[in-house]
C-alpha cells in the first residue's frame, strides 16, 4: 500500500512547526523529501533502531528543509553530497525519489507501524520506547485510543508507568491537543506570504502588496493568511494568484477577493484594493479587532465613521486615505507600528506622545547563541563566523551545548582548550573586523547546579544557561532550579527561559515574576530565542521583563549557516513587547557587551561574598 504523502505532510508539518527558515523558499519536492526523511526517522525511532541511523535521517530532513534552491537543480549539477548530512546512501535515496516520485525503503517502513504512532510520539513524556510499548502491549495506535486507555487506568499496566505517570501523560496529551489548534507558526507563515508577495509585486499595475491580519502584527502563530494588493486591474492579479505553483485548490474567487488552499493545507486570502483607498484598507485589515474598535471610537468622537474604505463625515463627505499614516493623522495620532496594535495601551501612548521607538533589525550588532559541529550544529566555527558576517553582524557568541544537555554529543571539558585556541586564532585573523566570543550553553540541572563547574565556566567569555531536561518538575521546584542558576556569578544569560516548542511542547511551569526579579537583581540577561519553533521569551514576558529592568538579548540559536536569518523573528517578538534598542543587549558594540559582562561578574561575585 502506498501511503498518502499529503496525510504525512499534514502530520509532520504540524509536528515540526517550521518548514522553511528565515525567508528561504522551498520547492514542493524539497518539502515532500524533507517530510519523507522526517517520517523515516520517527518510524525508526519507534522501532528502536540504531540512534545514529535515526539521527542521520533527522539531519537529512533538516538539511533538505533548509535548502535555498530546488533539490532537482542540485542533483542535476552533481552537488547532492555537498548538502550537509547527505552521504552516498542518502544521495541514492534522493536520486530514487527524483526519478520515481517515491522511495521504496520509505514505503516499506511506513507500512510497518500505524501512522497514529507518529502523533503519539509528539506527546510530552512519550518517547520512542513508551510509544512502542503502548502499541505492542495494549494495541494503542492513535491519540484517541491512548486517551481512552489513560482515562480507564490502563496505561499503568505498562512497566515504568505508575498512576502518577499516567496522570502526567494524560496532562501532556491534553496540552498537545491544545497546541494543535490549526494555527500556523510565524516561521512557516512569513516565508510563504513573502513568496506570494514577490510573485504578485512583479506584475505591472501592482502598486503595493503587504500581508495583513495577525501576520502583519507578527504574532507567534496565525490563522489564515491575509495578503492585500493595491492595483487598478484586479482581474490580472487574481488570475496570477490562482495559478501560483503552491496552489492546491481555489476556494472562492471574485473581483476583489480570492481564497486558495496551498499544498500544505494553508488558506491564503487575497484582497485587491483601489490604490486611493490603500491606507484605510491596510489599517482595517491589519487589526487587531480590539485596536480597530478603539480607533473607530476616536473617529466617532470627531463626527466621523471609519471603515476599510476611509472616513465619512456626517454630511456624507469622504476622506480617502491612500496611505496608512493618513488614517492615524486624521485622528490626531502618530502612526502606530502594527506590532503594537493589540489594544494593550498603544492608543493611550499615542495620544500622550510616548509611543516607544521600537528596536529594528539594523540595530542588532551581534548574536548571543549559535552552534557548531562541536555539539549539534551542521557547520564548522569558521563557516558559522563567515555566515554571521554575511548577515551583517559584528560579533557572535559561539555557545555550543556542553556534554550532558541531551542535545547531541555536546562539547566536553576536554575540548575546551582546543575551542579557545580556535577562537583566539580566528580573532587574530579577523583583526578587529569581527569578534568571536567564546561561550557555551550549559544545562541547568534539576537541582539548579550547572553542567560544568565554576572553574571551567570562568574560562569562558559568555555563558548561556538553559533548561534542557526534566521539563515536568512542579512549579516550585522548577522555579527554585532556575533561581539557583541565576545566582551563579558566571551565568550571563538564561536561554529560551520557558523551554517551549510551539505546537509540540508547552513551556515549563515557572514563576516568571520571581525569575525576572532575580535576573534584575543579579544583572543576568534573558534571551529572546528567535528560532521560530521557540520564540521564547514571548511578547508578554518581554514587556514585563522590560518593566522590571531586565536586560534582554536576541539570539538566533543558529545551528547552520542559514540560521542567522531568523533574527528577524526575534526582532518581531521584541517589538511586540515594546522593546527599544536600549533594552536589547546586542545593540551594544562588542566592547560594551564585554564591559557589561565584566561589571556584572564583578558585582555578582561581590554579592555572593556578602551573602556568604
Amino acid at each position: 500500500m502506498k501511503v498518502d504523502i499529503s496525510m504525512l505532510l499534514t502530520l509532520v508539518f504540524q509536528a515540526s512547526g517550521v518548514s522553511s527558515m528565515g525567508g528561504t523558499e522551498m520547492s514542493e519536492q524539497n518539502r515532500e523529501l524533507a517530510t519523507i526523511f522526517e517520517v523515516m526517522a520517527n518510524v525508526l525511532d519507534i522501532q528502536g533502531e540504531n540512534y545514529h541511523r535515526v539521527l542521520a535521517y533527522r539531519r537529512a530532513a533538516d538539511s533538505v528543509r533548509a535548502l535555498g534552491e530546488p533539490i532537482d537543480k542540485i542533483q542535476s549539477e552533481g552537488r547532492i553530497t555537498q548538502i550537509p548530512g547527505i552521504g552516498d546512501i542518502l544521495a541514492a535515496k534522493i536520486d530514487e525519489y527524483l526519478r520515481t516520485g517515491q522511495i521504496a525503503a520509505y514505503q516499506k517502513l511506513v507500512n510497518q507501524v500505524p501512522l497514529g504512532l507518529l502523533q503519539i510520539l509528539e506527546i510530552p513524556g512519550m518517547g520512542p520506547r513508551r510509544t512502542k510499548l503502548l502499541w505492542e502491549t495494549l494495541g494503542i495506535s492513535s491519540v484517541d485510543e491512548m486517551e481512552a486507555a489513560a482515562l480507564a487506568g490502563q496505561l499503568r499496566q505498562i512497566k515504568g508507568i505508575g498512576a502518577r505517570t499516567e496522570l502526567k501523560l494524560l496532562d501532556g496529551l491534553r496540552a498537545w491537543r491544545r497546541q494543535r489548534t490549526g494555527r500556523i507558526p510565524l516561521g512557516v507563515a512569513w516565508p510563504l506570504i513573502q513568496e506570494i508577495k514577490r510573485a504578485l509585486r512583479d506584475m505591472s499595475g501592482v502598486l503595493q502588496a503587504e500581508p495583513a491580519g495577525s501576520l502583519r502584527r507578527m504574532r507567534e502563530t496565525v490563522g489564515d493568511l491575509d495578503l492585500l494588493v493595491a492595483a487598478v486591474d484586479s482581474e490580472q492579479v487574481m488570475v496570477r494568484f490562482r495559478t501560483l505553483p503552491m496552489v492546491d485548490e481555489v476556494l472562492l474567487s471574485g473581483p476583489t477577493k480570492t481564497s486558495i488552499r496551498t499544498m500544505d493545507g494553508i488558506q491564503v486570502d487575497l484582497r485587491v484594493l483601489p490604490p486611493e483607498r490603500w491606507g484605510s484598507g491596510l489599517q482595517y485589515f491589519t487589526g487587531s479587532q480590539a485596536h480597530n474598535i478603539r480607533v473607530r471610537a476616536l473617529a466617532q468622537e470627531q463626527g466621523l465613521s471609519l471603515s476599510e474604505y476611509g472616513f465619512r463625515r456626517e454630511n456624507g463627505a469622504e476622506i480617502v486615505c491612500a496611505g496608512e499614516e493618513a488614517v492615524y493623522m486624521t485622528l490626531g495620532l502618530p502612526w502606530i507600528p502594527p506590532e503594537l496594535r493589540e489594544d494593550h495601551g498603544e492608543i493611550e501612548a499615542a495620544l500622550e506622545g510616548r509611543l516607544p521607538e521600537l528596536v529594528k533589525r539594523s540595530d542588532l550588532l551581534g548574536d548571543f547563541q549559535c552552534h557548531t559541529i562541536r555539539s549539534n550544529g551542521d557547520h564548522s566555527l569558521p563557516e558559522m563566523v563567515q555566515a554571521a558576517r554575511k548577515a551583517g553582524l559584528h560579533y557572535v557568541v559561539v555557545a555550543d551545548h556542553t556534554d550532558g544537555t541531551l542535545c547531541g554529543d555536546g562539547m566536553s571539558m576536554a575540548d575546551l582548550d582546543a575551542f579557545l585556541g580556535e577562537v583566539a586564532h580566528l580573532n587574530a585573523q579577523l583583526a578587529g573586523e569581527f569578534r568571536v566570543i567564546a561561550g557555551a550553553e550549559v544545562n541547568i540541572q534539576p537541582d539548579g547546579s550547572l553542567g560544568w563547574p565554576d572553574e571551567v565556566l570562568a574560562r569562558l567569555d559568555f555563558v548561556v544557561a538553559s533548561v534542557h531536561t526534566d521539563f515536568g518538575l512542579p512549579r516550585e521546584q522548577m522555579t527554585q532550579r532556575v533561581l539557583k542558576a541565576l545566582r551563579n556569578p558566571y551565568i550571563d544569560m538564561i536561554g529560551h527561559p520557558l523551554g517551549r516548542l510551539l505546537s509540540r511542547r508547552e513551556g515549563i511551569d515557572l514563576d516568571m515574576e520571581a525569575v525576572f526579579q532575580e535576573a534584575a537583581l543579579r544583572g543576568v540577561a534573558m534571551e529572546i530565542n528567535a528560532w521560530p519553533q521557540r520564540l521564547d521569551l514571548n511578547d508578554v514576558y518581554v514587556r514585563r521583563a522590560i518593566q522590571l529592568g531586565v536586560m534582554l538579548g536576541i539570539s538566533s540559536d543558529a545551528h547552520d549557516v542559514d540560521g542567522f536569518a531568523v533574527l528577524d523573528f526575534g526582532i518581531a517578538i521584541a517589538r511586540r513587547g515594546w522593546s527599544e534598542s536600549h533594552h536589547i543587549l546586542n545593540t551594544l558594540t562588542v566592547n560594551d557587551v564585554l564591559l557589561w559582562r565584566q561589571r556584572r561578574l564583578t558585582n555578582s561575585r561581590a554579592s555572593q561574598r556578602a551573602f556568604e
